[in-house]
């Protein structure tokens, strides 16, 4: 039974995942984004995470694509109004993507797999959780507030860069 859900959320996280990039309409894409967000949560609930569940709903569903919404619909993105991109541009996203596709493989190569739960281990509790994110992820944790951090202040200045150019 467990088989089966998991190869159902695998299947629906990748459909959607896969309709993200090919939907042609970006509110399209965030829909299938949410979908994508669902399934990976319910990833989590199969691995006896309920509290990383709820919070990748709650920030990810929830705060995270309302902010994508917000940002599509303040730049009203257009076919019209949008350059079109140069065959150099789509070459080198190909070539990014290529790379972190091999990143990824060369992770996965190197990862240990584990085989066996462990009876002892109590997994998905909030400290054990919170122990690992503290003492062995600290670093990357301060990273990516950073980096929340910069787009915050990017987004400041894109709204203010068209408020300046409205003004004259």
């Amino acid at each position: 039974m467990m088989q089966n859900v998991f190869y159902f959320l695998v299947f629906l996280g990748l459909l959607s995942a896969i309709m993200v990039i090919f939907s042609k309409n970006p509110i399209h894409s965030v829909l299938y984004l949410i979908i994508t967000f669902f399934a990976i949560a319910g990833h989590y609930i199969l691995l006896n995470a309920q509290f990383l569940a709820v919070v990748h709903i709650i920030v990810y569903a929830g705060a995270i694509m309302v902010l994508f919404l917000f940002v599509i619909m303040f730049l009203n993105l257009n076919t019209e109004t949008e350059p079109q991109q140069s065959t150099l541009v789509k070459i080198a996203g190909v070539i990014a993507g290529g790379s972190l596709f091999l990143v990824f493989l060369a992770a996965l190569k190197d990862s240990a797999m584990i085989t066996q739960a462990n009876p002892n281990i109590e997994i998905g509790l909030v400290k054990n959780l919170g122990k690992k994110l503290f003492d062995d992820y600290l670093l990357p944790f301060e990273l990516v507030s950073i980096l929340f951090l910069a787009a915050l202040i990017g987004a400041v200045i894109l709204g203010k860069k068209e408020e300046l150019v409205a003004e004259k």
